[in-house]
């Protein structure tokens, strides 16, 4: 379930927002005049976020130029130039 809470927390409980976000490793969501202002979120959380975002991309990113180029290659012929390259 989606925490929400007053931005003034932040400030007023920081050590139980720091906890919170922390101990359930979930995103907490501060409210500003009733409306979302910002989110918080553990640093593992982020950088889970970041990294499977960096997965995401790389993956677009092949599936362009696998669009855009001709040629494809199977897993072995893959397999194969990396370990030349490799092994020399």
């Amino acid at each position: 379930m989606l925490s929400i809470r007053p931005i003034s927390d932040l400030r007023n409980h920081f050590s139980e927002v720091e906890k919170e976000v922390s101990g359930k490793n979930k995103p907490i969501i501060f409210t500003m005049n009733g409306r979302a202002s910002m989110v918080t979120m553990s640093f593992d959380k982020f950088s889970k976020m970041a990294h499977l975002d960096y997965i995401e991309r790389a993956l677009d990113e092949a599936d362009a130029y696998a669009k855009s180029h001709a040629e494809n290659l199977t897993h072995k012929d893959v397999f194969s130039k990396i370990n030349a390259k490799v092994n020399g």
